[in-house]
C-alpha cells in the first residue's frame, strides 16, 4: 500500500526535469513535419492467429452505414500507439434501442463510423506539434468503435425495440468489435515488423478494448516493451451483468487464452496484467466520473443489486477505490492516476496537457510511464508511481 500514499512532488520533480530538458532541446529545432493520417475503408476478411476467419463490420443498426474503417499514421519511429476509440455500449433491448446521435433523451452507444471523423482533428496524444506529447512522433493505428461491445464481441444478436420511433419492432446488431480488431491486427502485423515500444490505449469503451486486446499485440510482438493505459474504463460492474445474457454475455466477449471468461468486470484488467507481468499497465479516472457512474447506475437498476450503498455515484466511487487499492498492493506492474472531478476521458482533449489535480501533469506522468522499462515491479528506467488528488482516496460517505 506504500504507493497509494506517494506524494506528487517526487514524481513531479523527476518527470518534470526530464520533460523540461527534452523541451529545451527541442525548442532549438523545428518540429518534424506532421505525418499524414490515411483512412482504410472496408478492409477484407482475414485469417486470425487462431486460424478462424474474421470480417470487419459496424453494428448494422437499421438506418446506419455498416462499413468499418480505420486510420493509421506512419512515421520513421520504431514505436507504435494502438488506440481504441470510445463510444458507450449496449447489451439489451433498452440500451441497444437508443444509439448515440439520434437526438433522443436516451443514448447509449455509437452505431457507425464516419468517414469524416479523422483522428487528425483530435487534441491530446494526437497532437504532433506539442513537445509535451511523449508519443507525438510515434506510429499510430486508430481503431474506431461502432459495435456496442467494448471492442470485445463476436456475436450477432436480435433485439426488440424499447421505444425508439426510428427503429422497427425488432432488429439485428453485429457485436463484432473483436472481429474488427482481428482485421486491424492483421494489417498491423503486415505493416510494422518489430516495434520497440507499443502503447495500447483507448478512452471509455476504448479503454476496455485496450485491456481486452493488448495480450494479442504482446503475443504478436514478444520482444516489444508493452505499455497499456485505460482512460476512464474502471470496470465497476454488477455480477448479474457480468454473468447475464442479456448482459455481458450478449457480446460473446473473446478473452485471450489463459484468462477466465467468467472474470468480473472490475478484474479484467488485473487478469490481463497478471498474464503479462512485464507490461506496464495503468488506469486513469476521475473520482466521480459521471459517464461511468451513469452506466453503472443502469446496471445497478436492471442487473442489481450491486454494492451496498443505494446511491450509484457513491457505490461506484467506493468500489473504484477498493479496486485501485487492491491492484496497488497485489499487482506489481500496475499504476493509477486518480484525478479530481466528474469529467470523462482526457486522451483526446487539451486536458491531457492541463490535468494536474494530483500535483503531477498527466502528460508528464505518461512520459514517466513510457520511460520505465524495468522488470515486473517497474523498477528502473525512471520514476513511475501512483498519484491521487488530495482527499480523493477517501471513499465518499454512503447516505
Amino acid at each position: 500500500m506504500n504507493r497509494i500514499r506517494t506524494t506528487a512532488w517526487s514524481l513531479g520533480l523527476v518527470a518534470a526535469s526530464g520533460v523540461m530538458f527534452a523541451a529545451a532541446v527541442e525548442a532549438k529545432q523545428p518540429p518534424p513535419p506532421a505525418a499524414p493520417w490515411v483512412r482504410y475503408d472496408n478492409p477484407g476478411p482475414v485469417t486470425g492467429p487462431d486460424g478462424k476467419t474474421y470480417s470487419a463490420t459496424c453494428s448494422g443498426v437499421p438506418g446506419t452505414d455498416p462499413t468499418f474503417r480505420f486510420w493509421a499514421r506512419k512515421t520513421d519511429s520504431r514505436n507504435l500507439v494502438v488506440y481504441f476509440e470510445g463510444g458507450g455500449a449496449c447489451w439489451d433491448n433498452l440500451t441497444c434501442s437508443y444509439p448515440i446521435g439520434t437526438g433522443l433523451p436516451l443514448q447509449f452507444y455509437v452505431p457507425a463510423t464516419s468517414p469524416l471523423a479523422s483522428p487528425a482533428l483530435a487534441d491530446g496524444i494526437f497532437r504532433q506539434d506539442n513537445p509535451a506529447n511523449p508519443v507525438r512522433d510515434w506510429n499510430f493505428v486508430y481503431i474506431p468503435y461502432c459495435t456496442g461491445d467494448i471492442h470485445s464481441g463476436s456475436a450477432t444478436r436480435t433485439y426488440f425495440n424499447a421505444g425508439n420511433p426510428n427503429l422497427p419492432a425488432s432488429y439485428t446488431i453485429q457485436h463484432r468489435g473483436f472481429d474488427n480488431f482481428m482485421v486491424v491486427l492483421d494489417w498491423i502485423r503486415g505493416n510494422f515488423d518489430a516495434p520497440k515500444n507499443i502503447l495500447v490505449t483507448g478512452a471509455s469503451a476504448g479503454g476496455y478494448g485496450a485491456t481486452f486486446n493488448f495480450p494479442h499485440l504482446a503475443d504478436a510482438y514478444p520482444n516489444a516493451h508493452m505499455f497499456v493505459l485505460a482512460d476512464a474504463s474502471q470496470g465497476v460492474t454488477t455480477p448479474a451483468f457480468d454473468a447475464g445474457t442479456p448482459g455481458r454475455g450478449s457480446w460473446n466477449s473473446q478473452f485471450p487464452s489463459g484468462v477466465d471468461p467468467a472474470t468480473p468486470g472490475e478484474d479484467v484488467l488485473r487478469a490481463m496484467a497478471e498474464r503479462h507481468p512485464r507490461a506496464k499497465v495503468s488506469q486513469f479516472t476521475t473520482a466521480a466520473d459521471g459517464v461511468q457512474v451513469g452506466f453503472y447506475g443502469v446496471m445497478k437498476q436492471f442487473y442489481g443489486p450491486g454494492g451496498s450503498c443505494p446511491n450509484a455515484a457513491v457505490d461506484w466511487n467506493n468500489q473504484m477505490l477498493g479496486t485501485l487499492a487492491e491492484y496497488d498492493s497485489q499487482v506489481p506492474n500496475f499504476r493509477y492516476y486518480l484525478a479530481a472531478g466528474t469529467y470523462h476521458t482526457l486522451l483526446r482533449s487539451t486536458l491531457f496537457y492541463t490535468e494536474s489535480s494530483p500535483g503531477v501533469v498527466f502528460a508528464d506522468w505518461l512520459t514517466a510511464m513510457l520511460a520505465n522499462r524495468g522488470g515486473t515491479g517497474g523498477a528502473g528506467g525512471g520514476a513511475w508511481r501512483d498519484v491521487a488528488c488530495p482527499d480523493c482516496l477517501t471513499p465518499l460517505p454512503c447516505n
